[in-house]
């Protein structure tokens, strides 16, 4: 049986997952991690720099889980960590380096299909048991002529994106369908985590 509760600890530095879990009314602490995703080597990685396509949502879910096994101890028992890969036919759109790299992604999405996934994991650290998952939502960009995408890069909103692009923002505007979880592409789905946090005894609502 699970009990409401308000307040969770966020292993993520995402303002959009911390906007997220406020608008539910909860009391978020945003704790640090030890975790560094730049650095780690995940399965699968060094064949996809030989250009194999790699597991991304995989990726999504092994990301999710260093930043829960590396997060501070401090805060609520209850601790989210999440991870969102943006996958191109299984090649890995990350975060872009600068803009130069925003605009190479914007232009590969541009008229083409991708997915979005967003491993997560729930954990009561009082009991040191926990839940893990990954969510996938199709998304299909409009057809983006050069000026548009110069636009939204100089905007400075897809530099600490993956995939150089946030669909809560302006980004939306270059987004002509989305199947699936809304929320899976904003960083956080909302009613698996939710899911995962009941089963664990913690309820959301």
């Amino acid at each position: 049986m699970s009990e409401p509760t308000s307040a969770v600890a966020l292993a993520s530095q995402s303002p959009r997952r911390l906007q997220l879990l406020r608008a539910l009314g909860l009391a978020v602490t945003v704790v640090e991690t030890r975790y560094d995703e730049n650095s780690a080597v995940p399965p699968g990685r060094a064949e996809a720099a030989a250009g194999t396509a790699v597991d991304a949502r995989g990726l999504a879910l092994w990301h999710a889980e260093g930043k829960a096994r590396g997060a501070h101890s401090q805060g609520p028992p209850l601790l989210i960590a999440a991870d969102t890969v943006v996958d191109l036919d299984g090649a890995v759109l990350g975060k872009p380096r600068d803009a130069a790299e925003a605009g190479d992604m914007l232009r590969r999405l541009a008229g083409r299909e991708h997915r979005v996934h967003t491993g997560f994991v729930a954990v009561d650290r009082r009991a040191d048991k926990r839940i893990s998952g990954v969510e996938s939502t199709q998304v299909t960009f409009l057809p983006l002529a050069d000026e548009l995408i110069e636009r939204y890069v100089a905007s400075g909103e897809p530099l600490d994106k993956a995939g150089a692009y946030g669909v809560q923002k302006r980004g939306a505007l270059l987004i002509e369908s989305i199947k699936g979880d809304f929320y899976t592409v904003m960083g956080l789905p909302l009613a698996r985590v939710g899911r995962a946090c009941a089963a664990l005894g913690y309820a959301l609502l």
